[in-house]
């Protein structure tokens, strides 16, 4: 460089002016470029605070298939019955090391109502939170106010594991618990567990801040109704789950916000005979991008049957191809509306609402005023309450006798409430989770469903039907010259076959547990064909009669007889005068189990009904380290959890 000073020297009167010009250029550039920067840190910083602005309850909320999020609405809702500004949250949206700040708001809190997912996981949208929890051992939240409600049930190995652990670590972190961790069962009755919570949790929070009930017991609503007369109907979305004309338009990545569109290409009943329907669907996802392993799930967006929203508009006597807004009063809010607007009521009754299962006691709450009969009004209400009566008629006359919203206009006659303020209250229809019964070795472009069809009596002689089976059973491969579609995402899942392939594998899954068992299977098969060296792959399968409901009974026995299977044990429960179910099998099977267990690293893979089976198969399991191992029940009980944390023992299980 210094060489060529003296050459710069000499020509210093050219060149000055230039150089000047271009140091005042770049100047004003970095400078404009240094305040981007700035306004945008400043702005990323702020972001929390501003959009916390004004509110004082925050209701942060971990939900998978939206109970968690019905339950922090209400929470927020209740806030204003104490003089306090609630808001809900979704932690996905916000950048949680900002928690700290929400102490700079006077009488402020933040409630978490975080469900459990799958064996003790965060749902989707908590998992960046728990993340973060995980990672931000130095944080300090000394002057945050807390209190949490997990759901979970009991069932499941990991009861209540994520409300649990988010209680525990917001305390590790210096944050103040203002009343103590609420736990609700879904196995037992979740909806009770929250009521009791909550009606203990705000005197609470009254006592903790200095502030009284404002007594005002009057229905608040969150929405109000704007209809549409003159409206360019390309602006109204017509099912949509995110982008309005996303269904028409599809672009990758396929996720909960933007599903794709599958075409069905198999639709098959999988049981020779019996009352019931088992079928197995193909979903077409060429082109789409999409990526799935064995064991992941398939999420399904279905639609309700067209003849109960008909019903409903009947009823309520309304127009249901009126286009409609509902607006949020709070236009500080993040969520303008319950749904995706404008719509009509037909689209948001049928794709965004659900209106099959038995409301939830806020709804008969704020709807009890429409009701025209005075009894019908206190009924409702008391069912909304914690007393004991109001629990046990709410019990009966709602969730025992599975009344939906239409069995319960149909027989409270005095009830005839404004549509929009039923749709803003029903809550939102959820996507449906399947395992997936199918590998992409073998089928990169296709994706198996199993499912049962429901369909069962109720007490009230009402014929209840599972909204999504019964939609996916009507999913005919080809409709009027039209491919039929299933608007659906993958679901990852830690339910995996083992990295090595050597491994022995034990599969226990009766009845439509078999599911991700017919992808382990293919992909075992794939990999012999590779000429990978495979270990051992034991199935324990179960079904009612051998003749009816033995599914898949070709593809398996043929898996037996090319070596893939290399043993194929089938339980028929109601052949015989006693039932036999997988569990006698396993004990029957004791010391060649035991010994791919505990010699050979086998993994085991349960898949099925959480309450009675995975339960029985669990102490069979015990039963066997007993008899065969030799160890105490204690021994055995910590040897099964040992091989649950070393992920051994994998459960894909619902109840």
């Amino acid at each position: 460089m210094r060489t060529h000073m003296p050459d710069m020297d000499t020509e210093t009167t050219h060149t000055e002016p230039a150089v000047d010009e271009e140091a005042s250029l770049f100047s004003t550039m970095d400078l404009l470029l240094f305040s981007v920067i700035v306004g945008f840190v400043v702005y990323w910083f702020m972001s929390l605070s501003i959009s916390f602005q004004g509110k004082n309850i925050i209701v942060f909320y971990g939900s998978q298939t939206g109970t968690a999020e019905e339950f922090a609405n209400r929470l927020s809702k209740d806030a204003q019955r104490y003089g306090m500004k609630g808001m809900v949250a979704d932690p996905e949206e916000y950048s949680m090391g900002e928690l700290s700040r929400l102490s700079e708001i006077k009488n402020s809190l933040a409630i978490f109502c975080m469900a459990t997912y799958g064996e003790g996981d965060p749902t989707d949208n908590a998992q960046d939170f728990y993340d973060w929890l995980q990672e931000n051992d130095d944080e300090d939240l000394s002057g945050l106010n807390y209190t949490v409600f997990g759901l979970g049930n009991k069932t499941y190995e990991h009861y209540n594991a994520m409300g649990k652990y988010v209680d525990k670590k917001l305390e590790e972190l210096g944050a103040t618990r203002i009343f103590d961790l609420g736990m609700g069962d879904d196995d037992g009755n979740l909806e009770e567990d929250f009521v009791s919570w909550r009606e203990q949790f705000w005197p609470a929070v009254c006592e903790h801040f200095g502030v009284e009930a404002s007594g005002d017991e009057s229905s608040i609503r969150q929405y109000e109704l704007k209809e549409h007369t003159d409206i360019n109907m390309n602006k109204v979305y017509t099912g949509e789950i995110g982008r309005l004309k996303s269904f028409e338009v599809q672009k990758p990545p396929f996720d909960s916000k933007n599903p794709f569109l599958a075409p069905v290409t198999v639709n098959r009943k999988l049981n020779k005979a019996g009352d019931r329907h088992l079928m197995h669907l193909e979903l077409d996802i060429t082109g789409s991008k999409i990526r799935y392993e064995s064991g992941d799930h398939v999420a399904v967006f279905p639609t309700n049957d067209s003849a109960l929203v008909n019903k409903l508009g009947q009823i309520l006597g309304v127009d249901l191809d009126v286009v409609i807004s509902l607006n949020n009063l709070d236009e500080e809010s993040n969520k303008k509306h319950p749904f995706p607007c404008p719509t009509t009521y037909r689209t948001a009754l049928t794709h965004y609402l659900d209106i099959s299962h038995p409301p939830r006691t806020n709804v008969l709450y704020e709807l009890a005023q429409y009701a025209s009969d005075p009894k019908d009004q206190e009924n409702m209400r008391k069912m909304a309450s914690s007393s004991p009566e109001g629990k046990a008629l709410y019990q009966s006359w709602v969730l025992d006798a599975s009344r939906n919203i239409l069995a319960i206009l149909e027989d409270m006659p005095s009830l005839r409430p404004p549509v929009d303020h039923l749709c803003e209250l029903l809550p939102r229809l959820q996507a449906r989770y399947y395992s997936i019964a199918s590998s992409s070795k073998v089928h990169p472009n296709s994706i198996h469903i199993c499912a049962v069809v429901v369909e069962y009596k109720t007490k009230t002689g009402r014929t209840n039907k599972g909204v999504a089976t019964n939609w996916l059973k009507n999913k005919l491969v080809t409709d009027n010259g039209h491919k039929s579609t299933v608007p659906m995402y993958i679901r990852k899942s830690q339910f995996r076959l083992p990295f090595k392939s050597t491994n022995p594998v034990i599969m226990v899954g009766p009845g439509t547990g078999i599911a991700p068992f017919m992808g382990f299977i293919q992909e075992r098969g794939w990999l012999k064909q590779q000429g990978k060296e495979v270990g051992e792959t034991v199935l324990f399968f179960g079904c009612r009669h051998k003749n009816e409901d033995y599914i898949y009974q070709e593809e398996l026995e043929g898996a037996e007889k090319n070596g893939v299977l290399t043993q194929l044990n089938v339980a028929f429960s109601r052949d015989q005068d006693h039932k036999v179910y997988v569990q006698h099998l396993l004990t029957k099977n004791k010391e060649h189990v035991w010994k791919l267990i505990h010699t050979d690293n086998a993994h085991i893979y349960i898949c099925g009904d959480a309450r009675n089976m995975a339960k029985d198969v669990q102490t069979a399991f015990y039963e066997i380290a007993e008899e065969v191992g030799g160890m105490t029940r204690t021994q055995a009980v910590d040897y099964v959890k040992k091989l649950m944390t070393k992920g051994r023992y994998s459960q894909d299980v619902w109840s």
